[in-house]
């Protein structure tokens, strides 16, 4: 059954990036973020109480400090996203936001002091090849008087950026509060941050210009995303975190598969060669055994050894 909802959970991520982009064509990217948000945060509260945590006695002031900077590392990678969304072809933001997962690796390497295998290596050279063979030239070169094309890379490769920060700060701070209750509280943060970037840009008279198509398909975005998350953590529930994490990552391919079928985005054959790439490694890092694995600083650990003591 985890294998059911793990891949139910990667349908409805896929579906997010359609609604997303469909959704977000003819309003600010910043607005259509905060309204989204609004239907998510409604989903994960569902959420809280679906599973009956309630729990706050896990809370202290240095897991509530990692919980607030990660909802910040999410609300800047989704405001990243969607604008990313909003300027170029779901198929090629997809890859770039999806390629998080190198940076995640990276990351924990140098910051949380875990160990690097040689599975993980080739897993990160194959999902970079992959993701380079995605993105071809003519996607960077079209619309060159405007640099709209240009624009969308830069705010995909910070989406990527922050969502991978988003997993470190995690699991600095957040890993041993209940999952469900901890990811209700950051999508608070997401909200809050993403209302006084529209504040800040006094972007708020925006809203109004929403239309209820746009609105309709903002729902449904925040709605799959809340779906996609109830199936996620009902996976993590009763399954091995490892295939379902992998499965979770392969959206990518069901937003692929939307993006031809309703968006009539195109793939090329180096396209299509780059993606079964990126897929390949992704699963070398999830299923391969590890070996040789090494660490950069030796048995200490700074999760365990400095932020434990901090905390």
């Amino acid at each position: 059954m985890y294998l059911v909802l793990a891949l139910l959970s990667a349908f409805f991520a896929g579906v997010v990036s359609i609604l997303s982009k469909i959704g977000m064509k003819d309003i600010d990217s910043d607005v259509g973020t905060f309204l989204r948000t609004i239907v998510v945060l409604i989903f994960t509260w569902i959420m809280v109480f679906v599973s009956n945590q309630f729990d706050f006695s896990a809370f202290d002031w240095f897991n509530t400090l990692f919980l607030i900077l990660s909802g910040l590392a999410t609300g800047l990678s989704w405001i990243f996203y969607f604008k990313a969304l909003q300027l170029g072809n779901a198929n090629k933001v997809a890859p770039i936001d999806k390629s998080s997962i190198v940076l995640t690796i990276l990351f924990a390497f140098l910051i949380l002091n875990e160990a690097i295998g040689l599975n993980n290596i080739l897993g990160v050279i194959f999902i970079t090849l992959g993701t380079f063979l995605m993105i071809e030239k003519k996607d960077i070169k079209e619309n060159e008087n405007t640099n709209k094309s240009k624009r969308w890379i830069i705010y995909a490769i910070l989406s990527a950026v922050f969502a991978a920060l988003t997993s470190i700060l995690g699991k600095i701070g957040v890993s041993d509060l209940p999952s469900n209750l901890a990811t209700a509280i950051r999508t608070i943060v997401v909200l809050i941050f993403a209302f006084f970037i529209i504040l800040g840009k006094r972007k708020l008279k925006e809203i109004k210009k929403v239309t209820v198509k746009d609105s309709i398909f903002l729902i449904l975005s925040g709605i799959a995303t809340g779906l996609s998350w109830l199936c996620y953590y009902g996976a993590l529930k009763s399954g091995i975190t490892n295939v379902v994490v992998s499965i979770d990552k392969l959206s990518i391919v069901f937003t692929v598969i939307f993006a031809f079928i309703f968006l009539k985005e195109k793939c090329s054959i180096k396209y299509l060669i780059g993606l079964v790439i990126l897929v390949a490694g992704t699963l070398i890092i999830v299923f391969v055994p590890s070996v040789f694995e090494f660490k950069i600083w030796g048995d200490f650990s700074i999760e365990s050894s400095f932020l434990l003591n901090i905390k």
